[in-house]
């Protein structure tokens, strides 16, 4: 049940949206799962690194991962929303689609 890597590709572009167009306040980046902003930022980069090479992830940075581009992709007022298909170059068809795929894994138990 491993992740395709176009599954990986909307992760990363989940992520790589905080700090661009999405905008976090302590009280989002906590909901997601990190300790505030500044975590949210750091672990971000160390997230996208480790999905790139493929490296294993826990069950805690599967979780952020998938709810980083969850909300980048789907809140207008905090992520890039309306905005996502222009700054990450997927349409919102095919985000949905994957993230879909990705929450279906996910419940089978799966991780990065």
């Amino acid at each position: 049940m491993e992740f395709t890597d176009e599954e990986r590709a909307v992760l990363r572009a989940g992520l790589n949206e905080w700090g661009g167009p999405a905008n976090p306040s302590d009280a989002i980046a906590i909901t997601m799962g990190f300790t505030g902003v500044a975590d949210l930022f750091a672990e971000r980069d160390r997230l996208v690194a480790q999905i790139r090479a493929r490296v294993p992830a826990s069950r805690a940075d599967t979780d952020r991962a998938i709810a980083a581009t969850e909300l980048a992709f789907v809140s207008d007022r905090v992520g890039s929303g309306v905005e996502w298909e222009t700054t990450t170059g997927f349409s919102d068809a095919e985000t949905i689609r994957r993230l879909r795929s990705i929450q279906r894994k996910v419940q089978r138990g799966a991780t990065l």
